[in-house]
């Protein structure tokens, strides 16, 4: 089908609606059914009331809304004026003079009170009045997930910060976007909000007199009402010339002509990536409708506030209160992993809390440091490829551990206090209780002990077998670290800028090497005159390398917010410390802190909770080791293998609800059975076909999600993805997809996605070249439309380097562990010529036989491109770890490949693949699955296609 009609879209954005409700488990539609169920009703009316009296309302409400959200998340924050503590955002650059609709708001507010009191928050009110104002304008209906509370605080330097400007690139959109879990699809379509409204001279006289992309008619008309040189900066120019006061897809029609008021507008269509959507919506409004109502779902879902955080109004938070509120969040930590529960041990060792707290009682009453070396080493633990209890691994003939990494070595410490409850923990509970689990409680413990904030801890990690010394150097943040350093590395591991401010406030205990602080007491002009002079008393320029100074000049063995005000006092021991306040965006949130401990009692540990479920080890991953300082086993079986990956599946599936292994169960109980068949006949005719399919799947996955996208034939109205130059004349198994759609559709007509049984062909191709199995997720649909500029943009490589191919597959929500383990996915198939042909003559990091022999079937020169070579030179026909072998012995054909072994981060992984092949294969199929589930079109979104060449006519 080309589009959606009304009801289907409907039904596709509540199904989204549930989706996102389930990945905010307080936020329903049905929240206030009880409690105000009147609610909907009055913000409608009074949304219909003033639309009616002005419709640019509409636009005004739905930009406050987006303005909230990307500030610290769906929040009200944005509705609340300046006070004697906070300087709110009304006033931030992006709203001053222009944000408008507070009084509408306020209205509203007043009527829902009347008839619910102090139960419905300002934040839910604004959602819900976004989306009845464009639905007042003809816009796309949406179910709205209620159950937001109110913000106490603003911040005027984070909307600084985080909203994007009219001035922006389309490369700064994708960021600012991104950064909010929303992807570049998500900004091209709600740009399209500006089919309604007006925008100030101010905001647009800089590209109607400077650039180069606009209609010269169209700049001419739009200058009549905004001089050049000065005044006028708050006349008002409507955003889509055409109807501004319809929601439509006019807007898109707009850029096409170079009528884009906004730089910003302009840049969706400017030979950039969005080029091609736009196009489509310019054709489609029923596509770019259900795209914008999904995307406002989406960003309706920013970090809200929910359960005790917040208020509906509340002044503060009493203890019990703050309890409260982190088991709540503590409780949604579980529902994201499954596995995790603080119930975990409750049968297997229910006297291990009471275990651990009562060892880090008498280890601090000894030493009080000791808490703040415990929270230090689980810090640096989950920042080192998550909370798997690596840094506590010694090193062993096979890898290099985390304690000699830089920022561990003669520092972490600990250890021993790790081992002797652990022993005590074996001698209750034998081989049951993870090392991972316990440096969780007894960080917790410690902080408690010191007077700190409590928070329930999600159980049921589990170890890792290896230990990484290059990721510690690279991921863990240096006492050096600026500012924005510090928000990257953070944000790196789904941590936010609050959280990483909250966070260190670990530094308000425990103590720091002069080896660490020495160049900022010496070198740094933010530092107090006196604090510095105190400081260089036991830290000479030269020499006492190791001698200690406390991180919290007031109390370092009392955990409170005194940190906080030291830093106002330009007293942190650190540079990377004082960079909180040094006129940046955190300064705001410091000097809440530093007046409000709740807040940042609060804070903290909601972001510990955060933290302790960094990519976790669970299921049967890793290990329980019986010494914490050692591995209990070098391998995985396949059969825990295959039940890890159950277990993930039911994480995959519970993450995307409409996806299942037994989605065809009852409507075409035969198509597993059709797809092995048939891939085995494929690939018994040419073993290379399973590699060839697994491409594609690859390659689809990779270009707006698993869709199957890939197969589809260029049209009059779109250039599809076989062109692409990663694609043209080098993807192949189109036929083989064909042949199998035709045996489908003759059993089950019209019911399985071409999508679908590219991803069954390319598990069964791998399976029968002696890979891993994996249970293949089902349900997905066939997109209606391809894109060839995201697939030439979106694709990594022959010649990407290390941290392009990181990059690349993080933005697909790919870690570079899942990276190292597809990429392995060259241990069978060919390559041509002209991808390679660089690697050959130029690279330096090349066995030279290995390039003499390829050179014998590559020209340099010119000639034979497509001519093929093996892409593992030892068994290109069977799915093992000799790819990885090659790449120690330097013979990896792409110049991508060796660059997984080339003294970077992924070295140690690539020497345990080539050593142990379970180990890749659980892996690898771990990855696939994550793949398979990258963004799939379910429910009435897209459609069956008949033939997977084609759309639906």
């Amino acid at each position: 089908m080309a589009s959606i009609s009304n009801s289907s879209l409907f039904l596709a954005l509540s199904l989204l609606s549930l989706l996102a409700c389930s990945a905010q488990a307080q936020l329903s539609s049905n929240f206030y059914a009880k409690t105000c169920p009147n609610l909907q009703s009055i913000v409608s009316s009074a949304m219909a009331q003033a639309v009616a009296k002005e419709p640019r309302m509409a636009a005004s409400i739905l930009r406050l809304f987006f303005h909230d959200c990307f500030v610290n998340g769906c929040d009200g924050s944005i509705l609340l004026d300046d006070t004697a503590t906070l300087t709110g955002e009304k006033n931030a650059f992006p709203n001053k003079n222009s944000a408008r609709g507070f009084e509408v708001i306020d209205a509203i507010k007043s009527s829902v009170e009347a008839s619910c009191n102090a139960t419905v928050s300002c934040a839910d009110i604004l959602a819900l009045a976004s989306r009845d104002g464009v639905v007042k304008l003809g816009g796309p209906t949406w179910t709205v997930a209620l159950g937001r509370r109110d913000a106490t605080t603003a911040s005027q330097s984070t909307a600084n910060s985080d909203l994007p400007g009219p001035s922006s690139t389309l490369s700064t959109l994708i960021s600012k976007f991104s950064a909010k879990g929303l992807n570049a699809r998500d900004m091209t379509a709600l740009s399209g909000a500006h089919t309604i409204g007006q925008a100030q001279c101010q905001f647009f006289r800089s590209r109607i007199y400077n650039d180069n992309n606009i209609n010269p008619s169209f700049a001419t008309l739009r200058q009549g009402n905004c001089p050049q040189t000065s005044g006028g900066d708050s006349n008002l120019s409507p955003l889509d010339v055409q109807s501004p006061n319809k929601f439509g897809a006019e807007y898109y029609q707009n850029l096409l002509g170079s009528r884009g008021l906004l730089h910003s507008d302009q840049e969706l269509f400017n030979n950039g990536t969005q080029d091609a959507l736009v196009r489509q919506y310019s054709q489609n409004r029923n596509l770019f409708f259900s795209d914008f109502a999904t995307a406002m779902i989406k960003m309706g879902a920013i970090t809200p506030l929910t359960g005790t955080n917040g208020e509906i109004p509340m002044a503060s938070m009493s203890n019990a209160s703050l309890f409260l509120v982190l088991s709540l969040l503590s409780l949604l930590s579980f529902s994201a992993k499954a596995q995790l529960s603080a119930n975990f041990y409750a049968k297997t060792c229910p006297n291990l809390e009471a275990i651990v707290r009562s060892a880090m009682a008498q280890a601090v009453s000894k030493e009080p440091r000791m808490a703040a070396s415990i929270l230090r080493l689980f810090f640096h633990d989950c920042f080192v490829n998550g909370c798997d209890g690596s840094i506590l691994l010694d090193d062993t003939t096979t890898f290099t551990g985390e304690k000699n990494a830089f920022p561990n070595k003669k520092s972490a410490r600990g250890f021993e206090v790790i081992d002797a409850i652990k022993s005590s923990v074996e001698a209750s509970c034998n081989a049951t209780v993870s090392c991972a689990d316990i440096l969780a409680l007894a960080s917790r413990d410690g902080v408690v002990k010191l007077g700190g904030p409590k928070w329930t801890v999600a159980l049921g990690r589990r170890d890792a077998t290896s230990a990484s010394q290059s990721t510690a150097n690279n991921d863990l943040p240096a006492p050096s670290s600026t500012l924005s350093t510090l928000i990257t590395k953070f944000a790196a591991k789904g941590l936010s800028a609050r959280d990483m401010t909250a966070l260190s406030g670990a530094h308000t205990i425990g103590q720091a090497q002069c080896q660490f602080f020495r160049s900022r007491i010496y070198n740094d002009n933010n530092t107090n005159p006196s604090f510095a002079t105190l400081r260089q008393g036991n830290c000479p320029r030269s020499g006492g390398d190791s001698n200690l100074s406390p991180l919290d000049v007031h109390s370092p063995n009392r955990f409170g917010s005194e940190y906080y005000k030291n830093l106002l006092g330009s007293q942190g021991l650190l540079h990377s410390d004082q960079e909180l306040f040094n006129n940046g965006t955190q300064d705001g949130l410091v000097r809440q802190y530093s007046q409000n401990r709740d807040l940042f009692f609060s804070d903290f540990a909601a972001a510990m909770i955060k933290m302790g479920s960094i990519s976790p080890l669970t299921g049967s991953n890793g290990e329980i080791r019986l010494n914490c300082r050692k591995p209990a086993m070098a391998f995985i079986s396949h059969t825990c293998s295959f039940l890890a990956l159950f277990l993930l599946l039911l994480l995959v599936c519970s993450a995307d609800a409409q996806l299942s292994p037994n989605f065809y169960a009852a409507t075409c109980p035969n198509l597993q059975s059709i797809v092995r068949s048939a891939m085995a006949k494929a690939v018994n005719k040419e073993p290379r076909m399973a590699a060839s399919i697994l491409r594609l799947f690859f390659h689809d996955c990779f270009v707006n999600g698993c869709d199957g996208s890939v197969l589809l034939d260029d049209t009059a109205t779109f250039t599809g993805e076989k062109n692409a130059f990663p694609n043209q004349n080098s993807a192949r198994g189109f036929e083989v997809i064909d042949a199998i759609k035709a045996s489908v559709e003759a059993s089950c007509k019209a019911t399985v996605s071409c999508a679908d049984i590219l991803a069954l062909a390319s598990r069964d191709g791998v399976v029968k070249l002696g890979g891993p199995k994996w249970t293949v997720a089902l349900g997905r649909r066939d997109a209606t439309t391809a894109s060839q500029s995201t697939a030439n943009s979106d694709l990594p490589g022959p010649s990407s380097t290390l941290s392009t191919l990181i990059s690349k597959f993080a933005a697909k929500g790919l870690n570079a562990r899942d990276m190292t383990a597809l990429s392995g996915a060259h241990t069978i198939g060919q390559t041509q010529c002209q991808f390679f042909r660089s690697r050959i003559y130029n690279d330096n990091n090349i066995n030279p036989s290995f390039a003499t022999l390829r050179q014998g079937n590559c020209p340099q020169t010119s000639g034979g491109d497509i001519n093929l070579a093996p892409l593992d030179v030892q068994s290109p026909n069977k799915f093992g770890a000799e790819y990885y072998q090659n790449l120690l012995g330097s013979r990896g054909l792409l110049h991508s490949d060796q660059e997984l072994f080339n003294n970077g981060t992924q070295d140690a992984l690539v020497r345990q693949y080539s050593k142990n092949k379970n180990l890749f294969f659980s892996d690898f199929a771990t990855a696939m699955v994550k793949m398979g589930a990258i963004t799939p079109l379910t429910g009435n979104n897209g459609e069956i296609r008949l033939n997977c060449r084609k759309v639906n006519s």
